[in-house]
């Protein structure tokens, strides 16, 4: 494997642990762990654990797809693996 490529893989892999750590922060311990301490806080009328647990996570979800596809397709312009 060249350098080029292992460093390509190192990358990609520590874009998908970061975003996988922020998904499990708001679906996990903001959805489950912290839900008492934040049902004390309101958003659209409804608690605020409660909302994390049934929206937040899900919004937050689409949202690190997103996040995941700009910065791949960055990462592979910088490498010259890009499709287009």
């Amino acid at each position: 494997m060249s350098k080029n490529s292992t460093t390509y893989w190192k990358t990609n892999l520590k874009y998908l642990g970061i975003l996988l750590c922020i998904w499990f922060i708001v679906s996990f311990v903001f959805g489950i762990l912290l839900a008492e301490t934040l049902n004390q806080f309101q958003i659209g009328g409804f608690p605020l654990g409660f909302w994390f647990a049934h929206q937040g996570s899900i919004y937050s979800f689409v949202i690190l797809i997103f996040v995941y596809v700009y910065l791949m397709n960055k990462l592979d312009k910088k490498f010259d693996v890009d499709e287009i």
